[in-house]
């Protein structure tokens, strides 16, 4: 790997536990649970990261 896709793949990560625990936090003051508010951070970033895995597949 180049160091460019090391850094971008870096970025994506950061930028999915941001969402992650945005996502968390707001369901979390929401009223859900601790273990729903974590499940609902982890889709939030799986979703983050496959939407950038597929891109990055759709641009190669």
């Amino acid at each position: 790997m180049s160091p460019l896709q090391i850094l971008s793949l870096l970025l994506a990560l950061s930028t999915a536990l941001n969402i992650a625990i945005t996502a968390s936090l707001l369901a979390r003051r929401t009223g859900a649970s601790v273990p729903q508010a974590m499940l609902t951070g982890a889709g939030a970033a799986a979703t983050s990261l496959g939407i950038y895995f597929t891109a990055v597949a759709a641009y190669t």
